[in-house]
């Protein structure tokens, strides 16, 4: 069920080192309001907050570095190899994030009466939170360069690469539920092209949904 909304809501998703956050940037480069659950969710884990205190409870001060703030990188390396962890990971902050995102859409719509919210989140497809999107747009890359960012940008073996890629829902059945989808194995401007037609679309869309 689609919130109620005087702006158009649309959710952004892709697998791990797709692409996604370049063509959330390139989104927000175009005037579309950005909100990045990333983003949301190292908020919602700052030392203190009452995320921060559930994940501490369920994992321990393993999961902590010097300065007592989680360290994603040492709980990464535990929920991509245990299902059963990963699994109570998500359950400890989903609703957290998606009240907060909420808040926030909430918060730009009390701002303008038009325009377009999109919501940049990884595991979207997987939780059914798309379905509360007026349009779902998913990014989207060949594996083999998809799987070599990845080890590049976090400095990962191929199999820590591989377990994290394992980890997410087959990209196909992303792409099959899919408004939209953007290929990001091409060049920068390829990939700028693909977000600036998905975004007209987008502006076409917002301009016909409610009367002015």
């Amino acid at each position: 069920m689609i919130l109620f909304a005087i702006m158009l809501h649309v959710g952004l998703t892709g697998n791990i080192a797709s692409g996604k956050s370049h063509a959330a940037s390139l989104f927000a480069g175009m005037g579309a309001h950005i909100i990045d659950a990333d983003r949301v969710a190292r908020d919602l884990l700052a030392c203190g907050a009452k995320t921060y205190r559930k994940i501490v409870e369920a994992f321990g001060a393993r999961i902590l570095d010097q300065n007592l703030e989680i360290d994603r990188r040492r709980l990464a390396q535990i929920i991509f190899f245990d299902e059963k962890q990963r699994k109570q990971l998500n359950r400890l902050t989903h609703p957290d994030i998606r009240e907060e995102i909420l808040r926030r859409i909430f918060d730009l719509e009390r701002q303008s009466s038009h325009g377009i919210i999109i919501v940049d989140a990884a595991l979207m497809v997987e939780t059914g939170g798309y379905k509360k999107y007026h349009r779902l747009v998913v990014v989207t890359c060949d594996p083999t360069l998809q799987l070599s960012r990845l080890m590049s940008r976090d400095a990962l073996s191929e199999a820590e690469a591989k377990a994290r890629i394992a980890s997410q829902m087959p990209m196909e059945e992303k792409i099959r539920l899919a408004d939209y989808t953007i290929d990001t194995s091409g060049t920068l401007k390829q990939t700028h092209d693909q977000v600036e037609a998905v975004y007209q679309e987008l502006l076409l869309l917002e301009l016909h949904m409610k009367p002015r």
